[in-house]
């Protein structure tokens, strides 16, 4: 089957996919985004008003989740504070093998519907041993270890501050515990070794995943602020005797889901 993020040029397929969603939703325009990974599903319920719910894969572009705790439905909500924020919970991940245009067609859509902010969240490994599974943590910067880049040709783009520093100010505001740390991505879909752990580590890594990096860097091509959030579901291998496994992942996201939601609403409430 034909790949279409791969065969039409991304803007005009973001673009398609920002009219789609007008016309099926009535929207006319997104204020914020949200890509929500492991254990911050629950988040979108605390928003405000669900004015509408799509199947992501009705919108072009789009495509059905490939892993379980991801919800596959775009979301369009009625903020309490005035205007919509788009909930995409239809993250394509870079090892699904279908390219770096589908894994930032979300961000983009997000542009194009007339977003100005996304918020990229995940569920990682942590490398500090003092971050126990369910702590959220910001993201400050990240090592995009994937060999690949969302952009294409000559496209030079500044990533000094791709993670805004003024909404983690305000993230800090909601929550002065928060820490911040690096985020490493990594192709996947295995596990990193302990060794691949300690590599990141001596690099400046003190979370491990894969996803967000390369959508934060097609984000900020698109002109958006961005603010980047981790769960740290899992020590990193290595850093704990435990061996990783996805249950694992999925469970720490389910006990530490009605904290962060509620954290992560109160942050969209201040913006």
């Amino acid at each position: 089957m034909t790949n279409t993020a791969e065969t039409t040029d991304p803007f005009d397929l973001a673009r398609q996919a920002a009219d789609a969603l007008r016309e099926r939703t009535g929207v006319e325009r997104y204020e914020i985004a949200l890509t929500l990974g492991s254990g911050w599903g629950g988040a979108a319920d605390l928003l405000g008003e669900t004015v509408s719910e799509i199947p992501a894969h009705e919108i072009p572009g789009f495509s059905k989740p490939a892993l379980e705790g991801h919800g596959g439905k775009l979301r369009s909500i009625r903020l309490a504070g005035g205007g919509h924020a788009l909930v995409i919970g239809a993250r394509t991940h870079f090892y699904e093998g279908k390219g770096v245009r589908a894994v930032s067609h979300g961000v983009r859509t997000a542009a194009a519907a007339g977003a100005s902010t996304v918020i990229l969240t995940n569920g990682c490994g942590g490398l500090n041993p003092d971050w126990a599974p369910g702590t959220p943590v910001l993201i400050r910067d990240h090592l995009n270890l994937t060999g690949r880049s969302s952009l294409e040709g000559a496209t030079f783009v500044d990533l000094t501050d791709l993670y805004s520093q003024r909404l983690r100010d305000i993230a800090h505001a909601v929550d002065p515990t928060l820490d911040e740390g690096v985020y490493a991505q990594f192709p996947g879909p295995h596990y990193e070794t302990p060794a691949e752990v300690q590599m990141a580590k001596v690099l400046g890594a003190d979370l491990v995943g894969m996803s967000t990096a390369l959508e934060a860097i097609a984000a900020r091509h698109a002109g958006l602020e961005i603010l980047g959030m981790s769960l740290v579901t899992n020590l990193a291998a290595g850093i704990s005797p435990e061996a990783l496994s996805h249950e694992e992942v999925l469970e720490a996201g389910r006990a530490a889901g009605p904290r962060i939601s509620r954290l992560l609403a109160d942050i969209v409430g201040r913006l």
